[in-house]
């Protein structure tokens, strides 16, 4: 999940290379929603076994609730901070 600041616009993605893909939305290479609102900060990811687990998962959290999505970052990240330092090798 990208967040443009704290309780602001999001996006919620999935990949199999989760370093590329956040530096293709920050450095605008990525037409649309993220460039548009300017959504870079990488405020929560997970990691699946699989392609399939990872867009079932995805496909899921699109079609929640925003107050349920908020949650679900603040969860493991209160301060909405950056996490793209932290994403596994």
């Amino acid at each position: 999940m990208l967040a443009s600041r704290p309780f602001g616009a999001i996006h919620i993605g999935s990949t199999n290379d989760l370093r590329r893909r956040v530096e293709q939305h920050r450095n605008g290479v990525v037409d649309g929603h993220t460039k548009d609102y300017d959504i870079h900060t990488l405020v929560r990811f997970e990691v699946h076994e699989t392609h399939m687990d990872a867009v079932t998962r995805e496909r899921r959290i699109k079609k929640w609730q925003r107050l349920w999505k908020n949650d679900l970052v603040i969860a493991a990240n209160p301060e909405w901070r950056d996490l793209a330092s932290e994403i596994p090798i």
